[in-house]
């Protein structure tokens, strides 16, 4: 475990050794800015020293990988997990839109839709995942003296994953080539035939359904399935289960091909010294120097140094929403009536995510009860206490956007088996 440390402008400096940081907290001579990762900030001048330090960004569409490394040693590793649930919380509200509007009640109306949209318009959920990056990346500048950033990008030939062997005009000629609409080419895909009970049911009349949500899997033609109209109201009563394997989805693949040189470009714009690496480059250093595949130690080969020592720790830092502004949930009650989901921002004194500690060990709340009774668990899901009292609880710092969790043991990747990087 290293401490982090700030000069007395706020200006980063290299980590230290928990004896040292203890001795300057002791003296006075230093103060506690940042709890996790724990850094200290020192009340008088120092020379400023700092040693060449690179750091490795591996880029993706639902984690982050980064390493801030120097020759020798490690100083910071971690992963970022981020928001998927963007998508749809837009579906959502839209729903509700349209819903307002068709009952008349008081509410603006729909807008034209001849507007023109900002250049470097990126789709909100593109856009997230990238300001997402940058958060991230300024969040190590902040408590690290970076002289260099690598970052990995990725371009992925969607329809040559689909067909290897695509080549030429081919690429200008899709699967629904020829076809009316993309209902037309399902059913035809699919040999007009339901593909849960093969025509046993004897209705010949067809529906095309949507194997995951429409709000989340969209429309395209891997998420929908020519089920008779018999099997379709029995599913979605509940009756049947589908036994249908969903088509590839490409969703990554083509958020990657989007934000690659957005990010770059706009990473450029606020570091000076921004370098690009490729994934093919980072698979071989990685063969090489007998690592094991993760998003951190991917990250420590992108900065340039594969055979840096890490140390006993990395962080887990998970992003989620600070605000919910939905004010009931979508689906109607009994009644007619729909339930609130707008909870009060404190219970007892408590915020959701709000790391705390119970019996001696840190964990976030995740779920709260008026009766004072809290779900405790780590940030990947690992229930803690399904319901600690608030009486047992300590807090220990206040939720925010990006909730960070150091990671020992058994959480960390380990060599291949045999292997080296002595």
């Amino acid at each position: 475990m290293l401490v982090y440390v700030l000069n007395k402008h706020g200006r980063p400096l290299m980590p230290c050794q928990p004896r040292k940081a203890r001795l300057l907290l002791k003296a006075g001579k230093a103060k506690v800015v940042k709890r996790t990762p724990f850094t200290i900030q020192l009340i008088y001048g120092s020379s400023g020293y700092v040693q060449p330090v690179s750091l490795g960004v591996d880029a993706g569409s639902k984690a982050i990988g980064l390493s801030v490394t120097t020759e020798k040693q490690v100083l910071f590793e971690a992963e970022v997990q981020l928001r998927t649930d963007i998508v749809d919380l837009l579906s959502t509200r839209r729903e509700f839109r349209r819903a307002r509007r068709n009952r008349k009640t008081q509410y603006r109306q729909a807008r034209f839709l001849n507007r023109k949209k900002p250049d470097g318009w990126l789709a909100p959920s593109v856009e997230n995942k990238i300001q997402a990056h940058l958060k991230a990346v300024r969040w190590v500048h902040q408590i690290l003296p970076v002289s260099k950033a690598v970052v990995e990008v990725a371009q992925f030939d969607i329809q040559r994953i689909k067909d290897p062997d695509i080549q030429g005009k081919q690429y200008q000629q899709g699967d629904q080539l020829g076809f009316w609409n993309v209902r037309e080419y399902v059913l035809w895909r699919d040999d007009h035939t339901c593909q849960h009970c093969h025509g046993k049911s004897k209705d010949p009349r067809l529906n095309v359904h949507h194997i995951e949500s429409r709000k989340i899997g969209g429309d395209a033609p891997s998420n929908l399935l020519a089920l008779c109209e018999t099997c379709h109201d029995l599913y979605h009563k509940g009756e049947i289960t589908l036994k249908v394997k969903q088509g590839n989805s490409f969703r990554d693949a083509a958020f990657m091909g989007i934000m690659r040189w957005m990010f770059y470009n706009r990473l450029k714009m606020q570091y000076p010294n921004v370098g690009l690496t490729y994934g093919y480059l980072t698979k071989n250093t990685r063969i090489r120097s007998g690592l094991e595949k993760t998003h951190s130690v991917d990250a420590r080969c992108i900065s340039g140094n594969p055979k840096a020592l890490s140390g006993n720790s990395m962080y887990l830092i998970k992003q989620v929403r600070g605000q919910n502004r939905q004010l009931h949930k979508a689906t109607i009650r009994k009644g007619g009536f729909r339930q609130k989901s707008k909870a009060p921002k404190y219970v007892r004194g408590f915020k959701l995510f709000d790391k705390v500690c119970f019996a001696g060990r840190e964990c976030f709340v995740f779920g709260r009860r008026s009766s004072g009774y809290f779900d405790l668990r780590l940030l990947d899901g690992t229930r803690v206490h399904a319901s600690a009292s608030v009486k047992k609880l300590r807090l220990l710092e206040r939720a925010k956007t990006l909730l960070v969790e150091r990671r020992t043991g058994d959480f960390l990747p380990h060599l291949k088996k045999g292997v080296s990087i002595a």
